[in-house]
């Protein structure tokens, strides 16, 4: 079961939220919008589904491109918007939703993050970060540099996880899922 969501906050930036009837909610950013990312991204919907039932998963677009600014705030607006519909809120995001996940959690303060792929340029964003975070790379993956956050990630402690993958996870969109969606709910 899925219901349509609008995040308040000025922008416009739609969603979907699956399981709406849970206690927590895991908030999933998709990919860059510019080069066809959204709320339908496979690797968005695996973990939405390693959710259910137990934790609702709000998938959502960004509104208008804004270069990573806008874009993060609509994370920290889909975050508030689901705070206050539920007992725990958790941030999932995937390559350039990684880097939007990671600095929406330096600022928001979800109660867990897991991100997939993320960019380098992200990597500062890793030591504002209070919550448990999770890491999840592709060891063959040549699209983004993710090395700076992985290794920034695992010299504080958090868990990094490398799959024998590209960065598209064609073959192992279950197994993202199931790694992030077991880390999310075991916090949540």
């Amino acid at each position: 079961m899925s219901d349509p969501v609008v995040v308040p906050g000025g922008r416009e930036v739609v969603g979907r939220l699956d399981c709406p009837g849970a206690d927590s909610a895991v908030v999933a950013c998709p990919p860059h919008p510019q080069h066809g990312g959204s709320r339908s991204d496979p690797r968005l919907r695996a973990v939405s589904d390693a959710l259910a039932p137990q934790v609702a998963c709000l998938r959502f677009d960004y509104g208008d491109w804004d270069a990573g600014e806008g874009e993060t705030t609509d994370a920290v607006n889909a975050l508030s918007w689901a705070a206050d519909r539920f007992e725990g809120v958790g941030l999932f995001g995937y390559s350039f939703g990684g880097g939007v996940a990671l600095r929406a959690a330096a600022d928001a303060s979800p109660a867990v993050c897991s991100v997939l792929a993320p960019p380098g340029d992200a990597a500062g964003a890793v030591d504002s970060v209070a919550c448990p975070l999770q890491i999840v790379v592709g060891e063959r993956d040549t699209t983004v540099d993710w090395a700076p956050v992985a290794d920034r990630a695992a010299a504080l402690g958090h868990a990094v996880e490398r799959l024998p993958a590209t960065h598209q996870f064609r073959r192992e969109p279950e197994d993202v899922g199931r790694i992030a969606g077991q880390f999310l709910t075991a916090r949540l």
